[in-house]
């Protein structure tokens, strides 16, 4: 019994070794998958050797085919890969580039680097629709904001990962996109009808269905069309999973949930009886990615439940078959290296790298050039740009750093560069006021402005002086509506090196960028 319902725990833990507790709940619990996260994530190959010594654990234990080895690497804003790996460009990034073939090709070059870190499964693409400016946890993890195009990026990403040998996931069912608050701390309600639902949110899913999916993530949302009982999440509803999901669409792949620590399942039904309502809802993974007492608790709560008849026994079969299917379809112990493994040359080599920086270049967005850009060389030109303290816990602290004024500065060496607190004082925004005046123009980025934020009070006070701005939306690409008469305004989508760099290259006339907005900015 351990065996049959371990099979259906997805696992994580700390550090970038094998634990005590992990050893424990493959060999005892016959767990059917890790998550790995940044905290087990050091150089490619600490990576592969973590990768590596979980197969010879999971070997040891008898495991008819590998572990499954899982990671969310949407890319982008959303990575867990470090030191010594290429870094891609996010759903939105390549949403904008307004080419499909994009997407499979970052999507191929992914599964490559994942796989050769010993990485079998990617927890992406994300097939969120972004119709929600104010969207907290999805935005630019999103190809957009139009159903046909995301359904088409997502179809391609995923072509592009499993003919690489990746299994993928289409997240988050029935669609996270057009909510105002992050699941990861409370319980989203989507209050569409289902017509609506199945015009738009369910468009991705049902064409990435039909094109092969391996396996399809639930997302802790409620959504009263579907779901009577009220403040039910997505993932614990039958009628969402069973009904909706292998009924109605057809599914015949494995569901998993979202890490059911999250806020929305934690604090409200709690993780360990939120597992054994996932399994009656009809889903085949449970993941719980944080805590050795909680993986146990919901392993042994699925046990009692069969004991006691509250979780027909069929349902634990029907999910082993489907999760074996999946197994025997990507895995064989013949493919896994468990002696003397190394790092293969394409992970984080010159042909990723490349193929990268000319993605972003036709991802970054000139969406506004009232004659200002290029900016001439010997411009005395300032550079401001925010703090990152907005992280939402999708995203990794690793990953949080970034410097606008570092890439500028390889265009224009001399330019001035400063760092703003988040929140200026009214004074603070005074002073630069009068500073900017000695400068022919001004860069500013922006990650996320809030409509009363001190941050887009400096820029409209620039604006109206009449200073030659250059906006970078770092991140949010909606925040242009808040000043529709800066001089100039480019979007990367995303704060990574080469997202910046090529930004700052645009901006110098240096580098002929060809993005698309895959948004609609209204004014505000």
């Amino acid at each position: 019994m351990n065996k049959a319902a371990g099979q259906l725990l997805i696992v994580g833990f700390e550090g970038k070794q094998i634990t005590p507790e992990v050893k424990e709940l493959i060999n005892t619990y016959y767990v059917g998958g890790i998550i790995l996260f940044t905290r087990n994530i050091g150089t490619s190959a600490e990576v592969l050797n973590l990768t590596t010594n979980l197969q010879k654990e999971a070997k040891k234990a008898g495991y008819k085919y590998p572990l499954l080895i899982c990671v969310d690497q949407e890319n982008g804003i959303v990575r867990r890969l470090g030191e010594g790996t290429t870094i891609f460009p996010g759903a939105m990034a390549l949403g904008a580039t307004d080419n499909i073939s994009n997407a499979y090709e970052i999507g191929f070059a992914t599964g490559k680097e994942l796989l050769g870190l010993g990485i079998n499964w990617n927890l992406a693409p994300v097939l969120d629709i972004n119709n929600n400016p104010e969207n907290p946890v999805i935005g630019v993890r999103s190809f957009g904001e139009s159903a046909e195009k995301v359904a088409q990026f997502g179809r391609e990403t995923i072509r592009g990962m499993q003919e690489a040998g990746l299994i993928t996931t289409l997240k988050h069912f029935p669609g996270h996109g057009d909510t105002d608050v992050d699941s990861h701390l409370d319980l989203p309600v989507i209050s569409h009808d289902l017509q609506r639902l199945e015009k738009v949110e369910l468009k991705p899913f049902k064409e990435c269905i039909a094109a092969g999916a391996d396996t399809i993530m639930t997302a802790h949302i409620y959504f009263p069309a579907i779901e009577s009982k009220a403040g039910l999440p997505a993932t614990l509803s039958r009628k969402v999973v069973t009904g909706l999901l292998r009924e109605k669409l057809r599914y015949n792949g494995v569901i998993t949930t979202d890490c059911m620590e999250m806020d929305a399942i934690s604090q409200t039904i709690g993780t360990e009886k939120g597992a054994v309502a996932a399994v009656k809802a009809g889903v085949d993974f449970v993941m719980i990615s944080h805590t050795f007492e909680r993986q146990k608790g919901a392993v042994k709560e699925i046990i009692n439940a069969i004991d006691s008849g509250e979780i027909d026994m069929n349902y634990i079969t029907d999910a082993n078959k489907r999760i074996q299917s999946l197994k025997e379809k990507y895995l064989d112990w013949d493919n896994v290296q468990l002696d003397d493994a190394k790092v293969p040359p394409i992970v984080g080599g010159n042909e990723h790298k490349e193929l990268a920086a000319e993605v972003y270049r036709n991802s970054t967005t000139i969406v506004k050039n009232d004659g200002l850009l290029p900016l001439d060389i010997n411009d005395k030109v300032l550079v401001l740009y925010p703090e990152n303290d907005e992280m939402v816990r999708v995203e990794d602290q690793r990953n949080m750093e970034f410097n606008l004024g570092e890439a500028v500065l390889r265009f224009h060496p001399f330019a001035d560069v400063e760092q703003l607190n988040n929140t200026i004082s009214i004074d603070e925004i005074n002073e630069l006021v009068k500073k900017v005046k000695k400068y022919d123009s001004i860069i500013i980025g922006t990650l996320s402005v809030a409509a009363e934020s001190s941050q887009l009070m400096l820029i409209k006070k620039l604006i109206e002086i009449g200073a030659y701005v250059v906006v970078v939306a770092m991140k949010n690409p909606y925040v242009l509506r808040y000043f529709p008469k800066v001089p100039a305004y480019l979007n990367t989508y995303e704060f990574t090196p080469c997202a910046l760099e090529t930004a700052a290259s645009a901006i110098f006339g240096k580098k002929e960028v060809n993005g698309k907005l895959p948004i609609t900015i209204q004014n505000q």
